[in-house]
């Protein structure tokens, strides 16, 4: 079992740093795969260190130390009607800042603002000497050096231990609207989000529900220009317009993964519309599986059943569960128990191996990785840089 320590300010991190020989941040462990280290790894969390210490809405730049909830970030910025657009991930389960910079998920926003990577500036951080350093900067005009900033987002924590970090924001939409439009199949579903993605709606969200047999197409704007773009959307495709406690529900439901069951393993792959046809068919070769698609087609999220994708017991459909939600949309079919998936975790492995994709684990007992992983020698190189001890567990543990 791996010790825990909780130092109350940045001075304490450092020294906590110093008088151990190997170290692994954690934050909320929301994403718990990703701190799951060997037992000779002493765990340091940053829940102390939390805070927003500069915020300026006319440059609309933010700095927080990292143990702060990236929820008390967001209601910071709503009150200045503004946002982190690339819409950060497990909010209610309390992910902090410095947890989202190094898992580098991101959620439905990423569509049309980019992702985490695309506004992080600076960074305030230990290294694997003990040493309190600071890489970027605090406007968003600053372009000197080299932009080791972004090497700390999915660095999972092995460059160093991130102390204060500071995002560029943007503004909220002044209204938003939500569309729920079939599609009977995935490839429906790429053709739908390939032609929405470059119309000129600028749409804001597109993502794929293959249980439900739907993409949700998120609108943003002056609420007067929503209403005649959701029309003429709806008269190219089939679907509905979603109210305001609906969309929010669905939102919600996505950014929380409350589709994948937190009792399952659950991977996260970079993909690209191309290969959202091949993702369909898994639970076929995978019985049990889940699949939710992200980013217009870019990143996808497979749940496998059982924490080590080998289910204990094997299942049955619960036939009650199967039909329809209160749209008319299919709902998601529920088991009993776990339904026989034999290695599931082996078999994607293999699968991703030959298509050259890699998959990050981010819950269940589990490799950190599968697939064909790439080593990029840049990698390598500022994770020698900035720990050459080894402190911090490599990017392979």
């Amino acid at each position: 079992m791996n010790a825990v320590l909780t130092p109350s300010s940045v001075e304490e991190l450092a020294a906590v740093v110093r008088a151990h020989p190997r170290m692994l941040a954690v934050g909320a462990r929301t994403k718990p795969r990703l701190s799951r280290v060997s037992d000779d790894v002493t765990l340091v969390s940053t829940a102390s260190l939390r805070g927003v210490t500069e915020y300026d809405p006319g440059e609309f730049t933010l700095t927080a130390l990292a143990g702060t909830p990236v929820r008390e970030i967001t209601a910071t910025l709503a009150d200045q009607g503004q946002c982190l657009p690339f819409d950060p991930v497990w909010l209610e389960a309390g992910s902090t800042l410095g947890g989202a910079v190094a898992a580098g998920v991101n959620g439905a926003g990423r569509l049309r603002y980019g992702g985490l990577r695309d506004f992080i500036l600076g960074v305030r951080f230990i290294d694997g000497a003990g040493r309190a350093l600071r890489v970027g900067g605090k406007v968003v005009k600053n372009a000197a050096g080299f932009d080791l900033p972004k090497f700390f987002v999915g660095s999972l924590g092995r460059f160093g231990v991130l102390t204060e970090i500071t995002f560029k924001v943007f503004p909220r939409p002044p209204a938003t609207l939500t569309l729920s439009l079939r599609a009977a199949d995935p490839a429906a579903a790429v053709s739908l989000m390939t032609a929405a993605a470059s119309a000129r709606w600028e749409c804001h969200a597109l993502e794929y529900s293959p249980a439900a047999s739907a993409v949700h197409l998120r609108l943003g704007g002056p609420a007067a220009a929503l209403d005649p773009l959701a029309r003429e959307i709806l008269a190219r495709w089939p679907g509905q317009m979603l109210t305001a406690p609906e969309a929010e529900q669905l939102w919600a439901g996505l950014r929380e993964f409350r589709w994948a069951p937190a009792d399952e393993a659950l991977f996260k792959v970079a993909i690209i519309p191309a290969h959202v046809e091949k993702f369909f068919h898994l639970n076929r070769e995978l019985p049990g599986s889940r699949l939710q698609v992200g980013a217009g087609g870019n990143v996808a999220y497979v749940s496998l059943p059982g924490r080590d994708g080998r289910p204990a017991r094997p299942g049955s459909l619960d036939a009650q569960s199967v039909g329809t939600d209160a749209q008319g949309r299919p709902s998601l079919p529920r088991y009993r128990h776990a339904p026989p998936a034999g290695g599931a975790v082996e078999e994607l492995d293999g699968i991703l191996r030959g298509w050259g994709l890699v998959a990050v684990a981010l819950r269940g007992d589990v490799p950190l990785w599968i697939g064909a992983r790439p080593q990029p020698q840049i990698t390598a190189a500022v994770k020698h840089a900035l720990d050459p001890e080894n402190r911090f567990p490599s990017l392979s543990d």
